[in-house]
């Protein structure tokens, strides 16, 4: 019996879920999820109702595993890897999953917010909203530059889920609201993520689909990722 992951290579969210498996190396079948496929919808859509990507289905012990988080949080506990992606201590515990909910809510939210007007028609756009969410991201950057400064990862000495989410949160935002020439440690640390084995393979997997993305400019490789 196997795992099986329905996701897509372009969604960020399943980002977080990849980059949590390969970690690992962890065996998994994949299911993309093509929503301008009707059958591929309603398959998916049975499976999980709220039709958000990812989810994992444990086949072996009968579950259905929606969010992220969960995702990574069920992986640890029933399929661990030699990778703790939840650091073992109970204070480094607690703050990898504070940075988890920072990154899903402050930088993930807000620029899935911005891409998500593009892709309205014009007359339902929401120009005051995207300014609210470009307002946060750039206050959610001074926090990451302040807290990231004279570290490597967000939490302890390892990579961990902070670091996990703070991959498809970070290279996204970049594009609709650049970092900028003063956050020298939010950058540093956003191409040591990129450099990531784990994560340049995430980054080539979804190139092919960059295309798709629907404001200019598009993604692309960066050069941490595109020398590995």
């Amino acid at each position: 019996m196997k795992l099986v992951l329905y996701y897509h290579p372009l969604a960020s969210f399943c980002w977080k879920v990849l980059v949590a498996l390969y970690e690992n190396d962890a065996p998994f079948e994949r299911v993309i999820v093509d929503f301008g496929n009707e059958e591929s919808r309603a398959a998916f859509t049975a499976l999980w109702p709220m039709a958000k990507m990812p989810v994992l289905v444990d086949e072996a012990r009968g579950a259905v595993v929606p969010e992220s988080s969960t995702v990574i949080d069920y992986l640890e506990t029933f399929h661990p890897g030699p990778a703790k992606l939840l650091p073992a201590g109970p204070d480094e515990a607690w703050q990898a999953r504070v940075w988890d909910r920072f990154y899903d809510h402050y930088v993930h939210h807000p620029m899935q917010q911005i891409v998500g007007d593009a892709l309205r028609p014009a007359e339902s756009r929401d120009p005051y909203g995207v300014a609210q969410a470009r307002a946060l991201l750039r206050r959610s950057y001074a926090y990451v530059e302040s807290e990231m400064t004279g570290r490597i990862w967000a939490v302890g000495d390892g990579f961990s889920l902070a670091d996990a989410s703070a991959v498809p949160a970070l290279f996204y935002a970049n594009i609709v609201e650049p970092f900028g020439d003063r956050h020298v440690a939010l950058r540093a640390y956003h191409d040591r993520l990129m450099a990531r084995p784990s994560v340049a393979r995430v980054l080539h997997e979804a190139e092919p689909y960059f295309d798709y993305f629907p404001l200019d400019p598009k993604p692309a490789l960066p050069q941490a990722s595109r020398e590995l």
